[in-house]
């Protein structure tokens, strides 16, 4: 079953790793008919990312010229969904079931019970096995006005006059899904739920550069559209570009300005609290985030103190290094901050500087290819391009991230970099940074998912799939990749103080009654990080309550599973087989990885 998915899997010789998840029966069974039945329920509720999946053809085509809902109806649906398949999965008999089935259905009902918890919190976005779970429906780095423009832009396919009808309906259905989100703000706001003044400060001027950009030939709606179509070899009937105007004059900068007003309104409501202690429901919010983030029910407190305790042996190690580099001077925070600063690692500020930093990224993605068979047993494609982000989105988003393609291998994956501050990127941050979005991180992982069946590819667990990436950064040392390169060996340390700090920053954001100001001060003393980058992450916590602690939990786990794998085997155990069973089983909560390694550790066991 799925053969289309699993050819994109590089690969000859079967390994114990494969044999962790043995292989699915020739004849769809009905467990696979309800899988694949769920998963285009799914992707019917939410129709971009079957297009970002590549699935939306044939008799699905319809799908690429539709947009989520999401108005208050639109969660009602969401809801209605979920508990009718819980149903029918409770009723499903288990008997019989192979291992990669019975954990695809446990993924299943994990992801939907989650989500049906934080729907039935009094605001926000709970999603559907994704990780963007947000008490604020519109803020600077959420909502229809980032998420569209970046879709047409990426994924949005125009190969034919059909595409661009359909692109044209997208653009159409844009209106309705940024009002659906405005009138949940409203309502949010009517609760007393009103994000920090910071935030909305951030989100309304974005947001007015995006309205004034929004009718351009060239801006981030009409623009797309212009370029797919001059590719497509021979003219197309139809003036594309002039009726994408229209829909953006007429219909979508009036949407975006009823969602800015609502900002406004928000804005003069606003304090400067930054967490979720002092909002109403906010402690029961933030549990929900820490839970849905990280797939464990750890407390707060026991996650602040672990991440006090990991910088503190991360700080040593940094500390040596930069002793060893002659930088003996001030805190770890200052020197580190120093070196980036050095021109020999710097890039400089101008349009030059940003192609150079593209071209230093895929350098680093090119040399660390050619090491991956020390670490897999089957190589994957790892189709890949690192794209400058929508000039929208820049001010409220992070460095990079990154994610893979659709599943026929048509769209690529993408690390998708914000260049609008290009010192924001230098020699020190750079390596780390492609390893975790692009390879042997996100995109290298998620095509991997793609050969499972089509709900695993929609459904994603934070803690995994940050925990993952972090890992992979971890494996980039291993294979070598800092070999002769301190200043890189330090950004990838520095990178691990990140994820460290995000424990304690989020945690003191949202559960202690951290200020912004007090936020940004320990992020910077843990990280070395720039004041602008440090204040792009730590307004991003304020908005994704709970996110930011997957990252280190998720790579925690990964290791405590690897050394329980190493001990059981002994000289059995192979780096190769531990690797290819985590990524084999697939985008998991953390427990049902436990659960995955033990079968790879009794397959090696023979």
């Amino acid at each position: 079953m799925d053969l289309s998915r699993r050819s994109l899997i590089a690969g000859s010789a079967a390994s114990l790793a494969a044999l962790s998840l043995p292989a699915r029966a020739a004849a769809p069974t009905a467990a696979d008919a309800l899988l694949d039945r769920l998963a285009w329920g799914l992707l019917d509720l939410d129709p971009t990312t079957a297009t970002s999946l590549g699935v939306d053809t044939g008799a699905h085509a319809a799908l690429r010229g539709r947009l989520e809902d999401r108005s208050q109806a639109g969660v009602e649906a969401k809801r209605r969904f979920l508990q009718a398949s819980l149903k029918e999965l409770a009723a499903l008999p288990r008997t019989g079931l192979d291992a990669s089935t019975a954990t695809s259905l446990a993924v299943v009902e994990s992801a939907f019970r989650t989500a049906l918890d934080g729907m039935a919190l009094p605001y926000g976005v709970a999603t559907i096995g994704n990780w963007r779970n947000t008490p604020y429906v519109v803020i600077q780095n959420v909502g229809a006005w980032l998420d569209v423009p970046q879709s047409l832009d990426g994924d949005q396919p125009v190969r034919d006059a059909q595409d661009a009808e359909f692109y044209l309906m997208r653009l159409a259905a844009a209106p309705a899904q940024l009002d659906g989100e405005t009138q949940r703000a409203a309502a949010a706001r009517a609760m007393g739920l009103v994000p920090p003044d910071f935030l909305l400060d951030t989100a309304i001027a974005a947001m007015g550069r995006s309205m004034a950009a929004a009718a351009a030939p060239d801006g981030p709606y009409i623009g797309p559209l212009a370029r797919k179509t001059a590719a497509i070899p021979g003219a197309i009937p139809g003036d594309f570009t002039a009726r994408a105007a229209r829909i953006v004059t007429a219909q979508i900068l009036p949407a975006m300005e009823r969602q800015r007003a609502e900002l406004i309104a928000q804005r003069a409501m606003a304090k400067s609290d930054a967490g979720m202690l002092t909002r109403p429901h906010g402690p029961e919010w933030y549990a929900y985030g820490l839970r849905a983030g990280t797939t464990t029910t750890r407390p707060p407190q026991e996650i602040h103190a672990l991440g006090v305790e990991q910088l503190r042996a991360l700080m040593a190690q940094m500390d040596t290094i930069l002793r060893s580099m002659g930088l003996t001077g001030g805190t770890v925070a200052e020197r580190l901050t120093a070196l980036q600063e050095r021109p020999d690692q710097t890039f400089g500020n101008d349009d030059a500087a940003r192609e150079k930093i593209v071209a230093y990224m895929q350098a680093k993605i090119d040399a660390v290819r050619g090491r991956l068979p020390q670490a897999f047993r089957r190589l994957t494609r790892g189709n890949l391009e690192i794209r400058r982000m929508p000039l929208a989105e820049e001010a409220g988003a992070p460095a990079a991230y990154g994610g893979p393609g659709s599943i026929d291998g048509r769209i690529p994956g993408k690390i998708w970099v914000n260049l609008g501050d290009p010192t924001v990127h230098n020699r020190v941050s750079i390596p780390d940074l492609v390893y975790h979005e692009g390879i042997p991180g996100h995109v290298w992982q998620g095509e991997y998912a793609q050969a499972l069946p089509l709900v695993r590819s929609i459904l994603t667990f934070n803690a995994y799939t940050e925990g993952w990436a972090l890992y992979a950064e971890q494996l980039a040392d291993e294979l070598g990749m800092y070999e002769g390169d301190p200043a890189g060996k330090l950004g990838y340390l520095m990178g691990l103080a990140w994820r460290a700090a995000r424990l304690v920053v989020d945690t003191g954001l949202h559960a202690l009654g951290w200020s912004r100001e007090q936020a940004l001060t320990s992020f910077m003393d843990a990280t070395g990080l720039t004041r602008p980058n440090a204040a792009s992450e730590v307004d991003r916590y304020c908005s994704w309550p709970g996110q930011a602690c997957g990252y280190k939990l998720g790579q925690i786990e990964i290791n405590v599973q690897r050394d329980r794998a190493r001990a059981a085997l002994g000289p059995k155990y192979d780096l190769r087989d531990f690797d290819q069973a985590v990524v084999d089983g697939g985008n998991v909560p953390l427990d049902v990885l436990a659960q995955n390694v033990s079968r790879y550790i009794d397959s090696a066991k023979g």
